[in-house]
């Protein structure tokens, strides 16, 4: 009887020497690809740096302890809270995480998440086993033994119960630029050819995709959801009135709305009538536009007295007196007024919210249809400040000096959710796969939450240029392509189409 329960702690040493010997190896031999692991970890990825090093040292240290006999019952403690950590950590992340990481390298790559978690349960139990058979011998009683097991594994799980909590905090309010992937967000279900690359989405509207066209801005052209059939319309412009330099189009509830930032004009139509009418003429130089309803109209412009950019809004009145509200508090400037406070439009129908997300800051802005401002709410980049230098010509304008460090892309609003497009690699983010994809941040627009990224796939070294999101799916002009994306459960969860309280105009006090 002796030999056995000599055999089996024996055993029980030379098991975990080679687990944890075998695990600290393979994570120091690729420890680059470990790190992106543990920083795609919905309980590890805010300390990823830091619990790289110390996963990779315990295991080594438990080692050390398994091989020296006055230190054995030592190594088989620790062994066992470690395998309790690591068996609680599964069962959070298949319980109560949105995001589940790739499995660990090494011997046990091959296994699932569920066969992970009945493998660490088999080592616990042969971990407790061997504790009590080589405690057996000793002048501690069975009480004391226990009780230290509950101690040091206790201690091990409430550690992983603080680094979860903790670490979904600093995620999702301080995040120290740590991305975490949803799981298979996007399905990839139609693609469509398009002539060339100089297309752009105008809108949505009765189940139908519009695109403008930069090559020759006075097409507007639809498809089916399901891409397989496209019409095409060719708006009529005097092009002798003005000479306009960039024509783009927006839909809005079967409409078309054409507008140039050159000149202060603003053209309404019916989809399927390519004749126009002039709705505003000289209230006001845009150089964005973003339609509220339908005589309601958010822009972006630049003030005649200091040139900085503003926002403001267009309201068409009945009797042809417009009026023009701009709103010079809205956008902060830090340098210029007018590079730094650069930025990107986009109002969310879902949610009735105007959306102005700054390119070279880690800032957005929500405002209501008022645009007064509901709240300020930074991307989980770092930059806070614009990496720009500029300086003021003798006509008022600036001019940038140096190559800015872009931060982010042409956001979009909807559901709830801003859809970040952003030009900047995550800690712990791979390499190639930031090369071969463009990254999309999602930002929950009413808790200030970040929600988790995904990837779209570039085509040939050619990364999504525009995208536009429904209900359902996710369209992307992609090179010289028009790709459908049906969007998962994952992704959808996160959506949160309620509309908010509208302010009464008596409120607005800008």
């Amino acid at each position: 009887m002796k030999n056995t329960t000599l055999y089996l702690k024996t055993s029980a040493v030379y098991f975990f020497i080679l687990l944890f010997c075998y695990a600290a190896v393979s994570k120091a031999s690729d420890f680059e690809n470990f790190q992106i692991q543990i920083g795609q970890s919905p309980l590890l990825s805010a300390y990823a740096d830091s619990i790289s090093y110390v996963v990779i040292f315990t295991e080594l240290l438990i080692v050390l302890l398994l091989i020296f006999p006055r230190t054995q019952i030592a190594g088989l403690y620790s062994s066992t809270a470690l395998m309790s950590a690591f068996t609680l950590y599964i069962y959070l992340i298949l319980n109560y995480s949105d995001f589940v990481p790739c499995s660990c390298g090494g011997l046990l790559e091959k296994l699932g998440w569920t066969e992970h978690l009945i493998f660490n349960i088999f080592c616990v139990l042969f971990g407790i086993a061997a504790v009590f058979i080589s405690e057996k011998y000793s002048m501690r009683s069975y009480a004391t033994i226990t009780f230290a097991l509950l101690c040091s594994n206790l201690l091990s799980c409430a550690l992983i119960v603080f680094l979860f909590l903790d670490s979904e905090y600093i995620i999702k309010k301080e995040n120290n630029f740590t991305r975490r992937f949803l799981m298979h967000p996007l399905l990839k279900t139609h693609t469509a050819d398009l002539a060339h690359t100089g297309f752009y989405f105008a809108g949505f509207s009765d189940g139908r995709i519009y695109l403008g066209d930069r090559n020759f801005p006075q097409n507007l052209i639809s498809y089916d959801t399901a891409l397989a059939k496209s019409d095409q319309m060719k708006i009529d412009l005097d092009v002798t009135k003005h000479v306009y330099r960039k024509l783009e189009i927006k839909i809005h509830k079967g409409n078309y709305y054409v507008y140039d930032g050159t000149v202060p004009i603003l053209m309404r139509g019916t989809i399927g009538n390519p004749t126009v009418t002039t709705i505003s003429y000289n209230d006001a130089f845009f150089t964005q536009m973003e339609v509220l309803n339908d005589y309601t109209f958010g822009i972006r412009t630049q003030s005649s007295k200091t040139k900085e950019l503003l926002l403001g809004k267009i309201k068409i009145q009945a009797d042809g007196k417009n009026k023009v509200e701009l709103f010079s508090n809205l956008l902060q400037k830090q340098k210029d007024g007018v590079f730094d406070s650069d930025g990107y439009l986009s109002f969310d129908q879902s949610r009735k919210t105007l959306s102005y997300i700054y390119t070279y800051r880690n800032q957005f802005l929500i405002m209501d249809t008022l645009l007064q401002l509901q709240r300020k709410a930074s991307t989980i980049d770092t930059i806070k400040t614009a990496q720009l230098i500029t300086e003021s010509l003798s006509d008022g304008r600036h001019k940038i000096k140096n190559i800015p460090m872009k931060v982010n892309g042409r956001g979009i609003s909807y559901g709830g959710l801003l859809f970040n497009p952003s030009e900047l690699r995550g800690r712990n983010e791979s390499v190639k796969r930031w090369k071969n994809n463009t990254v999309v941040d999602l930002y929950n627009t009413t808790s200030n939450e970040y929600a988790g990224s995904l990837y779209i796939e570039k085509d040939h070294n050619k990364g999504m240029s525009d995208f536009i999101v429904t209900e359902k799916h996710l369209y992307a002009v992609i090179g010289n392509r028009l790709v459908r994306y049906q969007l998962t459960h994952s992704l959808t969860k996160h959506f949160n189409t309620g509309k908010p309280k509208t302010v009464p105009e008596s409120r607005h006090n800008y």
